[in-house]
């Protein structure tokens, strides 16, 4: 028989993770128009489209409109969807091995790194992965509770997702209705007595990893000042020496809104947000098992011989006050079973998307993209490059011969199996009920959906 690719003998390939990676995975697959490729996109939730839904603020309805490319890809007559299917529990490896030419993972990073200090585990002390997931409206968070009668919050990171965090926690409930949050969360904020939110971050604004459009957000709040200490505002020499080499435009713009945020002066709204910067978290404070403040020590910033600056602390220490604290200081994937693990980075060992034992030796047919190939670095287009360059290490080793031999490569033969072990698969089409049903409510209620939050409503929308 012929290589796997043509008219009578299609490719076939095994998606786990219906997120960015995934669909850009798709839509890059697409491009090869001489090759007959049939593609299998496998996600343990019901929904598609990973943290574009789940992970995206519900204020940020532009950047969840990529939803409607990857809708297209999933139309496409080629591809299926398998929804509410759970790699390493419903199905595994060698399940896979039986039906695919070639596996690829885009599962994404879904564990939060620790702040690695005492009193981490107070209560009150939650992850920006669980709290973000919570909002909006994820299955598997949406029965956790958080004591918004707290005056004083720190979310600790200076990333978007601690923007996008400390901007939920600020909004008034009249800008929140407008979203897509989930309705529980939208009654919990609408009796927040929340008074003050502090962001913390270790290094200067030059350093920080937000983009301009989410730091300029910060400022434009209805009901809640912005502020920044000018001492903090200030670059270092070394830091503005470095800014004013460097092409890269979003730092520059960074430094100079933050920089504007020192200027202002507060206008007696009801909330106040505090930017710092120059400051790492020590110590969370407790009484009774639960935070009551978090102790800071005051950085400065050192070039080291790599080029690199880094924050160093110093003997000057303050304690602030706060009863909630959301650590968002980088993220990473979950070790996944039969797959070579880099744990310290949270990734799969791989070179260029081809995964790799940890010996360095090819693993013929499997395949990763994403921030489980990279890890949590870049924004939601930068997983198209990142699939781009998956995707053409797998047309080399189709062209090559390096491919699994499945012993049943048929669409049946993977619809029977998987009809075995999950009965209750969501398919595409089942997905589409539990979107109009959303969409419906939403619609009803002036916003783009109302999202369903439970497994067993999601599944009851879907066999309806």
């Amino acid at each position: 028989m012929s290589m796997p690719g043509s008219e009578y003998n299609p490719l076939r390939v095994a998606i786990i993770g219906a997120g960015p990676a995934g669909f850009y995975t798709l839509s890059n697959f697409f491009k090869q128009k001489e090759l007959h490729v049939e593609i299998d996109i496998f996600d343990r939730l019901p929904t598609p489209f990973g943290l574009v839904r789940a992970g995206v603020a519900p204020d940020h309805q532009k950047d969840k409109s990529v939803q409607k490319v990857y809708d297209k890809s999933a139309q496409e007559p080629n591809v299926r969807f398998y929804g509410n299917v759970e790699y390493g529990s419903d199905i595994n490896l060698n399940d896979l091995k039986q039906h695919y030419h070639q596996i690829i993972f885009t599962l994404g990073a879904s564990l939060d790194r620790s702040l690695g200090i005492p009193g981490e585990d107070l209560q009150g002390s939650f992850s920006a992965t669980e709290f973000v997931a919570w909002y909006n409206g994820h299955p598997d968070f949406a029965d956790l509770e958080y004591d918004f009668s707290q005056e004083n919050v720190a979310v600790v990171g200076m990333g978007n997702v601690a923007m996008d965090l400390a901007r939920i926690l600020c909004k008034t409930p009249a800008e929140l209705s407008e979203t897509d949050i989930a309705d529980y969360a939208l009654e919990a904020l609408r009796h927040s007595r929340v008074k003050k939110v502090y962001i913390l971050g270790r290094r200067g604004p030059a350093q920080a990893a937000f983009t301009p459009p989410e730091i300029k957000e910060m400022g434009e709040f209805s009901d809640a000042d912005v502020t920044v200490l000018s001492e903090e505002a200030r670059l270092d020499a070394t830091s503005q020496a470095l800014v004013e080499q460097s092409d890269n435009k979003n730092v520059q713009k960074n430094v100079a809104i933050v920089q504007d945020y020192a200027t202002r002066k507060t206008t007696g709204k009801a909330r106040q947000l505090h930017i710092r910067f120059l400051v790492s978290p020590t110590e969370l404070i407790g009484e009774a098992g639960r935070v009551t403040a978090i102790r800071l020590v005051k950085n400065k910033l050192l070039l080291g011989a790599d080029g690199v600056i880094r924050p160093r602390g110093t003997d000057q220490e303050e304690i602030l006050p706060v009863g909630l604290v959301f650590r968002s200081v980088g993220y990473k994937g979950r070790p996944l079973p039969n797959l070579p693990s880099d744990e310290s980075q949270g990734t799969i060992h791989n070179k260029a998307g081809r995964v790799m034992t940890k010996d360095g030796v090819r693993v013929t047919g499997l395949y990763t993209a994403g921030w489980i190939k990279r890890g949590p670095t870049g924004v939601i287009g930068t997983n198209k490059t990142c699939a781009r360059e998956t995707v053409a290490c797998m047309l080399e080793d189709l062209a090559a011969g390096h491919i699994l031999n499945p012993a049943d490569p048929s669409i049946e033969g993977a619809k029977a199996f998987i009809a075995i072990r999950q009965p209750d698969a969501v398919s595409y089409e089942e997905w589409e009920k539990i979107d109009q049903e959303e969409v419906t409510k939403g619609s009803a209620q002036g916003r783009p959906r109302v999202k369903i939050t439970s497994w067993e409503e999601m599944l009851a929308v879907a066999k309806s």
